[in-house]
Formats: structure tokens, sequence, C-alpha cells
């Protein structure tokens, strides 16, 4: 809760007028403590899960015909009822795990020192926060999810995650009830090293489930603005990783590509990539490249 109860108090208190944004923040938040803003993730969350996967169901079923070039596993079909049942399941963990997770975890995060106060970060400061949180829970999640691929962590944790080798937006929150713990720690990490603003932990939460939700839509779409991001693996790079499935070593990575480069587990999916170019020249020839039949289709090259 704000120290202040007035605008003016608060103008006195950091020696200059509130901005805009400042000044909304102030109406909103002086007279509610901190705990109450910090379960607004909860809200967020719900919200996010629930509404962002529609946009790819409304292509999938309105827009089919003209949405079908972009489709990464075109021969994989998903009735209404498999996106209910998808999104039951991923209720029913947030009902059971999420929710109370976010209820619980306020005193952690009131001790690394996210703050509610004025005044608020600037932009850059919330930019510059923000990915150094990806880059921090990128490279964290890569090794929790290289564990989860040995023998023990797939069979009894990972594979419910996997039993969409053809993953849809609701399906990115799909998953064992331990694994969703496991995972939350790597997303702390960052935050915990550098802290920021309430409004910057929003973000945060909000910005990285919304990529999970579009890397794993099954949807390769050219006008997606993430396509600009340097090093970005994006849904078509993460595909790949449900596509092959099981004990794969392939594509660990979360949201960028650097650790699979580094690391060597990114190879299949680049020889995959190389393979399906030497095709379409192929085909364009009219003729086949370096031996391989041109009817092979990118369903049937499964590299680890």
């Amino acid at each position: 809760m704000l120290p202040y109860t007035s605008i003016q108090e608060a103008e006195a208190a950091i020696g200059r007028s509130l901005t805009t944004a400042e000044t909304l923040w102030f109406n909103y938040s002086f007279n509610k403590s901190d705990y109450f803003l910090y379960c607004h993730n909860i809200l967020f969350l719900f919200l996010i899960f629930s509404v962002f996967p529609l946009y790819y169901l409304i292509l999938e079923f309105l827009f089919r015909n003209s949405i079908q070039p972009y489709k990464i596993q075109p021969k994989v079909k998903f009735s209404l009822s498999d996106y209910f049942n998808c999104y039951k399941h991923v209720m029913r963990m947030f009902i059971l795990v999420v929710g109370p997770l976010q209820l619980v975890s306020y005193p952690s995060v009131k001790m690394i020192g996210i703050r509610t106060s004025l005044p608020l970060p600037s932009i850059w400061e919330i930019l510059a926060q923000l990915v150094v949180y990806f880059m921090i829970e990128d490279y964290g999640n890569y090794w929790i999810h290289r564990f989860l691929h040995c023998k023990w962590g797939y069979e009894k944790i990972h594979k419910v995650h996997h039993e969409y080798t053809a993953p849809i937006g609701f399906a990115a929150p799909y998953a064992h009830w331990a694994e969703v713990l496991i995972l939350g720690i790597p997303s702390f990490v960052g935050p915990a090293m550098v802290p920021g603003h309430m409004i910057t932990f929003w973000l945060w939460i909000g910005l990285r489930q919304i990529e999970a939700i579009e890397t794993h839509s099954g949807y390769d779409l050219p006008w997606t603005p993430t396509k600009y991001i340097p090093f970005y693996g994006g849904s078509d790079y993460h595909d790949y990783h449900h596509y092959v499935g099981g004990l794969s070593q392939s594509n660990f990575a979360s949201v960028f590509t650097y650790c699979d480069y580094i690391y060597g587990t990114g190879k299949g999916y680049r020889y995959q990539k190389r393979v399906l170019q030497q095709l379409r020249e192929g085909l364009e020839s009219g003729g086949d490249q370096n031996g391989v039949p041109l009817n092979i289709s990118s369903e049937n090259l499964k590299v680890d």
C-alpha cells in the first residue's frame, strides 16, 4: 500500500509532479495492499490461459483454408471437443496448483524487493529488466527441460506435456503438477536477481505465458512480431521438439535458441531444415537432391 493519502503528498515525497501513468497508478493502488496487487497475477493468468489461445482457435475453424499453409503439422486435426478437454485440464491445474501457488508465494516476492511504490520505472528500465528476466529464465529452463527428458524425468513427469505431439495454444500450460512447480523456479530467479516494480513483474509473468502459447500454437505465422527478435525460437522451432517427442534430445530452448546451439541440441532441427530446403530446390528444378526422394514431407523427417 502506498504511504501517501493524496497526490499532493506523493508529489512532495518524490519531489516532482506525477506523470499521467503515475497518477493512474496512485488512484488505483493507494488504498490497496501489496498482497492484493500481487494477487492480480491470478486474474491475469486466468485471462491469458483462456483468451489468447482463442486467436489460434478462431484461425483454425473460421479461416482454415487461408491459414492452412502456415500450419506446421497440417495432417493433424483437432475437434472443438479436443480443445475443450485440454482447456479443462489446464483450468483444473490452474485451480489446484497455479492459483494456490500465487496465493502463498507473496512473502518470497516481498522478500526479494518487488515494490509497488512511486515513482514508476521508466519504459527503458522495464524493457531492460524484462530482457534480463527472459535471458535468465531461458537458461534455467533449458537445463531443467533437459533433465525432464532423461528417462526418469520424462516417464514420471514430462510425458504429460508431450501427450500433444502436435501442440496447440491451450496446451502451453498443459503439464504434470510437478512440472508446473519446477518450471516456476527459473521464472522467479530473474526478478530475485534484478527486482523491479510490481508492474514489471505483471508484465513478465504475462508476456512469458503469451510467448509459451505462441510457441505451442501449431502455426508459423509470417506476421508474428516475435520473428524480428534475434535468436528467438518460435512455434516452428518448438513444434519440432514436440513432433520428435519421447526421449528426444532436440530443441530444449523455451524462448531463445542460443543454448541449443552452444550445447549441440539443435542439430536435428537444423538438419531437417537443410533437407527440406534441398527438397524444395529439387522440386523447383524437377529432380532429386543428394539422393533424397522428393516425396518426403517434413512429417517424415525425425532426427534427435
